[in-house]
């Protein structure tokens, strides 16, 4: 059976996460309501003796996946992406 959207679903769901690339990509360390650190026990994630700032970026401002990741120098490290609003964060 055909597709009823003609694909548009899929095509939104590839921009959303083409845009949350290129934010990662270029800006991870911006502040904004859908990229901040996160506070009190997950705020710190410690990797081969360093320990970085934890971050989490939402795709979508309504939806409920959610990256952690944190930086070293340039580079981006995604610790771990959730397709559902993560518990540890309720």
């Amino acid at each position: 059976m055909p597709r009823r959207d003609g694909g548009t679903s899929r095509r939104r769901f590839a921009a959303r996460y083409a845009d949350a690339w290129d934010f990662l990509t270029r800006t991870p360390t911006l502040e904004t309501p859908t990229n901040y650190p996160l506070r009190g026990d997950l705020a710190r994630v410690t990797r081969n003796g360093q320990t970085h700032n934890r971050w989490q970026h939402k795709p979508t401002s309504k939806g409920d996946a959610r990256i952690w990741f944190y930086v070293q120098d340039r580079t981006v490290f995604l610790e771990q992406v959730h397709t559902n609003h993560p518990n540890e964060t309720k």
